[in-house]
This record gives C-alpha cells, sequence and structure tokens, in this order.
C-alpha cells in the first residue's frame, strides 16, 4: 500500500467533479480526481445528458424527414441498422469521455481509477481498479459522487427486460412494445428515441398529468404531439407489480377507478427519479451530515458540516441537473482557494429534450401563485412568429414572470424547437436583474425564434409588433 498527499482531492468524475478538478488544477493547485471509469465523465457523458441527445438527435432527423411530405417533399421510411445506430453513439461518448482524459493529463491532475472510503476527514484509501492499494492524504476533498436511478417498491423488480435508463440507452435492441413507467424528462426523452425507432410505446404516470413540475400551460403541445406518436398516455395510474418473464414483463396497472389491469410488453424502462449516492463508504468518519431525503448538507460555499469536506452536484441538493453540478464545483475550488464566494443563482434552466422542446428558469408559475407574488405572466404564441411559420413548428410558445412594481423579469419557459438553446437568453435576463424594457429594446435578428422572448417582453406593455393587446396604462 503506497502513500500519497494532494492539497484537494476530488471524488467523482462527473461535470461537478472535473469542473472542480479542472479550475483547480488551473489555479495551480494539486489536484487528485478519483472516478470508477477509466477517464473523467459521469453518469452524464457515460449513461445520461450525451448518450440521450446522440440518440435524441436521430429521432429527430427521422422525425423532420417524415414531417417533409407537408412541404412537397417525400421520402422512403428509413431503415434503422441498430447497430451502426448504437456505435454512433457510442462514439461520441468516447470522443468526449477521450477528449476529457486528455485535459486532465494536460492540466496535470491526478487521475486514479477505483473505489474509495473514507478514514477520517483528511484521509481516503483508495482500492485501485488495476489493483492495489493506496493511502491519500489530503487538506480539502470535494464529493461528488452523483446519484443512481430510483427504483421504489414494486419497481424494484429486476430482470433483462426492465430496464433503467443506462439499459434503456445501451439500445440492445428495439422491442415491438415498450412501456415507460414515468412521465418525467427522462422517460419521455429515451420514449421518444425507441418510439421514432418503431417500437410501440405506452407510458404511466401516477400524476394527474406529464412533466410534474413543469407549469401546466408548458405541456399541452408537447402532449398533443406524443399522443400522436406514442400508443397509450395513461395519467393517475400507478404500477403495482413488475414480473419479468424472459421473453416479456407482466405489467399491473392500478387504474383510476382502482380496478386492477395485467398487460404484457416486451421491454419496460423505470424512470421515476433518481437518489442521491451519498453512501460512501466510511463517510461516518468524518463530521459530514446527510439528510432524511439522502442529500449531504451544505451552505452556500458548499462546504459540509466537516470544514474539510465540500459536496457538489446531485449529492448536495436538487434540481439534479449537470450544468447546476458544473458551476457548484467551481465555486466549491474557488472557496478553497479563500475567494468571497457562494453559490445563489436567481435561476437554473432546466430543459426537457422532447419534440418540442421544453425549458424554463427562474420563477415559476405555480411558485408565484404560491406565494401570491404580483406578477405579471406574458405569452407570446410562436403561430405569430414569421419564423415559426417557415418552420412549420407554430404550436410552440415563449412565456415570461414579470413582476409588475419593478419590471423586472423574474421567471420565464420556452416551448418549441430549440428552447434549450434559447432559455439562456431569459436566464441570462434574470441574474442581471433587467426589465422587461431591457429585454424587449434589445434588438434581435430577424427572422429568428429568440424575437419571440422580444416580443414576450413588449407584450408587457402593450407594444408587440406582431400581436396585438390593448397598450399598458
Amino acid at each position: 500500500m503506497s502513500n500519497t498527499n494532494t492539497k484537494v482531492a476530488v471524488i467523482g468524475g462527473g461535470p461537478g467533479g472535473y469542473a472542480a478538478a479542472f479550475l483547480g488544477a488551473d489555479f495551480g493547485l494539486d489536484v487528485t480526481l478519483i472516478d470508477l471509469e477509466k477517464n473523467p465523465g459521469g453518469v452524464c457523458l457515460y449513461r445520461g445528458c450525451i448518450p440521450s441527445k446522440a440518440l435524441l438527435h436521430v429521432a429527430a432527423l427521422i422525425t423532420e424527414s417524415r414531417h417533409a411530405a407537408n412541404w412537397g417533399v417525400e421520402f422512403g421510411e428509413p431503415k434503422i441498422d441498430v447497430a451502426k445506430l448504437r456505435a454512433f453513439k457510442d462514439n461520441v461518448v468516447a470522443k468526449l469521455t477521450g477528449g476529457l482524459g486528455m485535459m486532465s493529463k494536460q492540466r496535470k491532475v491526478t487521475y486514479i481509477q477505483g473505489e474509495v472510503s473514507f478514514v477520517n476527514s483528511t484521509t481516503l484509501k483508495i482500492k485501485q481498479s488495476a489493483g492495489g492499494e493506496q493511502t491519500l492524504q489530503f487538506d480539502k476533498i470535494i464529493i461528488a459522487t452523483g446519484s443512481l436511478p430510483l427504483r421504489p417498491g414494486p419497481l424494484a423488480a429486476t430482470g433483462a427486460n426492465i430496464l433503467d435508463s443506462t439499459g434503456a440507452l445501451e439500445l440492445r435492441d428495439v422491442p415491438k412494445t415498450f412501456l415507460v413507467i414515468g412521465g418525467g424528462y427522462i422517460g419521455l426523452e429515451l420514449g421518444t428515441v425507441y418510439a421514432t425507432l418503431g417500437s410501440k410505446v405506452d407510458v404511466v404516470e401516477m400524476t394527474p398529468g406529464l412533466l410534474p413540475g413543469a407549469d401546466r400551460d408548458l405541456v399541452p403541445p408537447l402532449q398533443k404531439r406524443l399522443e400522436k406518436l406514442f400508443g397509450k398516455i395513461m395519467l393517475n395510474t400507478a404500477v403495482t407489480a413488475l414480473q419479468d418473464e424472459i421473453t416479456s414483463v407482466k405489467v399491473t396497472f392500478k387504474l383510476p377507478d382502482g380496478t386492477l389491469q395485467e398487460t404484457r410488453y416486451d421491454k419496460v424502462l423505470v424512470s421515476v427519479g433518481r437518489r442521491p449516492n451519498s453512501k460512501v463508504p466510511g463517510l461516518e468518519n468524518t463530521k459530514v451530515k446527510v439528510n432524511e431525503r439522502g442529500f449531504i448538507e451544505v451552505n452556500k460555499q458548499l462546504q459540509t458540516g466537516d470544514p474539510a469536506v465540500y459536496a457538489v452536484g446531485d449529492v448536495a441538493g436538487d434540481p439534479m441537473l449537470a450544468h447546476k453540478a458544473s458551476h457548484q464545483g467551481r465555486t466549491a475550488i474557488e472557496h478553497i482557494l479563500g475567494h468571497k464566494v457562494e453559490f445563489a443563482p436567481y435561476a437554473i434552466p432546466a430543459v426537457v429534450f422532447t419534440d418540442p422542446e421544453i425549458a424554463w428558469a427562474g420563477l415559476t408559475q405555480a411558485e408565484a401563485e404560491a406565494k401570491g407574488m404580483d406578477v405579471e405572466v406574458v405569452r407570446f404564441p410562436w403561430a405569430a412568429s414569421g419564423r415559426a411559420v417557415t418552420l412549420d413548428r407554430t404550436e410552440g410558445l415563449t412565456k415570461l414572470l414579470i413582476d409588475r412594481k419593478s419590471e423586472r423579469v423574474l421567471g420565464g419557459a420556452i416551448v418549441g424547437p430549440g428552447a434549450g438553446d434559447m432559455i439562456a437568453e431569459i436566464v441570462l435576463a434574470i441574474e442581471m436583474a433587467a426589465t422587461a424594457y431591457d429585454v424587449g429594446h434589445t434588438i434581435h435578428p430577424h427572422p429568428t425564434l429568440s424575437e419571440t422572448v422580444m416580443e414576450a417582453s413588449e407584450i408587457f406593455y402593450g407594444t408587440s409588433t406582431d400581436l396585438y393587446r390593448p397598450k399598458r396604462k
């Protein structure tokens, strides 16, 4: 067993971990990054954000080719080479994770592939994947261990045909029938991929609507398209039992009226959320506290109850988003360097990469109503957007929440193609305390979908060029 020392240790090579490690190295710190994978990347790159978006890109291309018939351009039905598609997805992952491995070396970050356990607040024991063990002494440590798929109650059943998001992204085949349990963003994204590739996809959600965390007026444009793409969307319906029967899965549903119904599917995806991966061996040997939901408790500097230990990303609380983790990782490093910082954003964007995409940031309408805030909700329908008309995608919507007194933009949301790219403008407006006047008088290029943000701001004053509304007094 070897003994080594480092200034900063980072457990977990995901977006929070490698962002912290790289920034620390850029500032001249001696950094050691430990993860189970060969290269940094974490769940996002290996089994989440990146492979799913590669597959969604292909699904969008297929959908667009079919939609082109409306414009007088017809293509034959695509022939799906699953092995080649899987190879494309895997190559995307390998290229990005390999690039991170190279940057890790360029920055002289010490990278160790292995499992860790805490000896105390300044010492780790590392079991290396290549064999052997070592003890690592550190001054500070950042826990960035991410999260795992949640499998509660009857959904904990296992079998070759019962998949979590990791299994679904492997894309072993395209089953004839496919059930998605959970109407959240992961389930709808993967359901879209499989349905476009040829599976008959059903979705079951125990709440009254899809995407429970989103404002209700954002969902109809997506649900309308999904109702055409999917077989059934079953709301207010629970799954009470799963049984893998080798060639299929027997699923027992509890319907809204309380009756039970059995149906068989070739494959089932369980996608009902994620849980923090806070069960780090030996963590009890530190002063770190874990709350009842399994999150590690941190302050605004991402410091735990143990001054030497920080936690960032999914393991440190909601929302479980890669971009939040990256910013937290950088904040933790800056605090270790002695900078006066805190992680206190006004807006963390969320994006659902379905078709159409849904994105939102800042204050939601549901939150504003629950708090009794005096805000005005303005909506610009894409039917009034020249660019949306040229794309034949007029179902979209751009929405802003504006404080009536200060006229500041407090929140916003976009439904439509490219919403995930466009939401950044609203995030910036919220962070910079911009008013509706600021956004509305910023010249946007024409014809673009980004103009809908400008037009929504102008609606607040009743001066939108492309949508009439009585002028604000």
